[in-house]
């Protein structure tokens, strides 16, 4: 059976090939264009990707040392300002001047560095477990898996392996469910192992950033998507994006919609019925 959408291409500012699913939709309204988070890729959205197209045009995306687009000989280019500048140089590419935004964690971030950089981009956005604060449990969290380079000798050793881990995160999940998330995350390498599917270096700039550092002040950024269709989706559980910033994140877009998965941590997949049903109500207010 053939693929819901073709494997393309793009090159960044400083030469890498960079490459996205691109399922075919209609060009008279916004694309859809799809932002995994940090260890994640494309395939995170192949769910979802294929219940919004044909009705819209998705671009799902591999940033810079994710799934199939080139690693960085620079590790310092793994960071979100970098990120928005390829994400650019696609839409650029690809003749987009407005899209609408799904972002998923880094994803998140990225959509709100393009709406405090330029919001008259950006048609609408959905932003999945993430806000301007990061809790420092879920970062913690994240420094104590990032970049391990482990590898396992069949499908059901790193399903054991990821349950592991993010438990905590999904509790009512299934075997099944975490054999889907392995699937999404890892791939079978030539020596015949299963591995994450990034590359190990993009844990260099968190590692050794100084925890001590204070962080850039990113509620600014909301500005720009304040006159927009906004849906903010959070994980009860979640250990990333605390009831008390979407709260506040509310009070700052009071006309963006929230959607709260229950029984789950950092981050809900966008396959959820109530985040599906949420995602349909915010594409019919987009034009």
């Amino acid at each position: 059976m053939d693929a819901p959408y073709t494997d393309r291409t793009w090159q960044s500012a400083d030469g890498l090939d960079l490459h996205f699913r691109d399922y075919p939709g209609p060009s008279d309204r916004p694309p859809i264009v799809c932002l995994h988070g940090l260890t994640r890729n494309s395939r995170d959205f192949e769910g979802l990707a294929a219940h919004l197209s044909p009705e819209w045009r998705v671009l799902a995306l591999d940033m810079r040392g994710r799934g199939k687009s080139d690693y960085a000989p620079d590790s310092a280019s793994y960071a979100p300002p970098v990120y928005v500048a390829d994400l650019m140089a696609l839409l650029d590419a690809e003749g987009i001047d407005r899209f609408v935004a799904i972002g998923t964690s880094m994803g998140g971030l990225m959509t709100l560095i393009v709406a405090g950089s330029a919001p008259e981009r950006l048609a609408g956005a959905v932003i999945n477990d993430i806000g301007p604060d990061v809790d420092p449990e879920g970062l913690d969290k994240i420094r104590s898996y990032l970049g391990q380079g482990r590898s396992f000798a069949t499908w059901m050793h790193a399903a054991r392996a990821l349950e592991e881990t993010h438990a905590a995160a999904h509790p009512s999940y299934t075997l099944e469910d975490w054999l889907v998330m392995a699937k999404r995350s890892m791939i079978v390498c030539s020596n015949g192992r299963i591995a994450f599917d990034y590359d190990m270096k993009i844990a260099e700039p968190i590692l050794a950033a100084q925890e001590a550092a204070v962080p850039p002040d990113l509620w600014p950024l909301l500005a720009g998507l304040k006159d927009k269709p906004v849906l903010l989706v959070r994980g009860g559980l979640s250990n990333i994006l605390s009831a008390d910033t979407l709260a506040r994140m509310e009070r700052e877009l009071p006309q963006a919609q929230t959607v709260t998965v229950e029984d789950t941590g950092h981050a809900p997949t966008l396959d959820e019925p109530i985040v599906r049903a949420a995602i349909d109500a915010l594409l019919a207010r987009i034009a």
